[in-house]
Parts: structure tokens; sequence; C-alpha cells
């Protein structure tokens, strides 16, 4: 099973933000060292269906030693969040959306790392937890 290094990191003032040094622009955040932990598996679970189904290849897990070396990442929590066994099949979907609402789908989605398909899916399982 991969496992991948995951920073988590504390602000004053500010929840719990992960991020992925393996996948740039992987993000996410957690009110408690829980939830962020929980959100880190979601999140990496997510990203990694979108790198998929955009034929993207995913790389190899970093060594701790090596993501640590990083000055920047010293004062954060490093935690190991396993992918999935295996990512799930996608399926290509057809569907219609008005131009604005996908400019906006597609803007959110780059600034924040995620591929379009990765954005929607996370949206929709998001919505259906609620």
């Amino acid at each position: 099973m991969r496992e991948y290094i995951a920073l988590i990191h504390k602000d004053r003032d500010s929840d719990f933000g992960v991020s992925f040094p393996d996948f740039p622009g992987c993000v996410t955040a957690g009110a408690t060292l829980d939830e962020a932990r929980d959100m880190a598996a979601e999140a990496l679970a997510f990203h990694l269906e979108g790198l998929e189904a955009d034929g993207e290849p995913i790389p190899e897990p970093s060594s701790l030693e090596t993501v640590m070396a990083d000055a920047e990442n010293k004062d954060a929590l490093a935690i190991l969040v396993p992918a999935p066994a295996q990512a799930a099949k996608t399926i290509r979907v057809n569907i219609t959306l008005p131009e604005d609402v996908l400019r906006d789908i597609d803007r959110y989605a780059e600034a924040n790392g995620y591929t379009r398909s990765g954005f929607l899916a996370l949206a929709a399982k998001k919505v259906m937890a609620a």
C-alpha cells in the first residue's frame, strides 16, 4: 500500500491546514487534528482520482527524510496518508452546465489545485455527506 506524506500546519487563529509535498495544490483543512487527518485522506483520494481521470502520472511517494529536509517543512507535523488500495473505476459522463457556472468551476478548481473532474466529485461527495 502506498502512503503519502501530508504536512499539517497550524497558524494562530486558523484551522489546521494540510498539504501534500508530492501533490502541489492538493490541500485541505480541519478544525481539529483528527478532522485534518480525515480530510487529508479524502483530499488525497480525490486528487489521485482526478489525476487518473486526466491520464496524469501518479508519482512515487517521497521519503520522510527528503520532505523534512526542506526548511519550509520544519515546523509542520508530518503524517502518512494511505492512498486508496485501488482507485475507483472512472466513468466519462456528459453533463450540461451554464457557461458562467462552468467558468467559475474551472477558475476555482485551477486556483485550488483540482482538476475539473476532481473538484466536481469532491463537491458532490461533500453535498451528499451533509
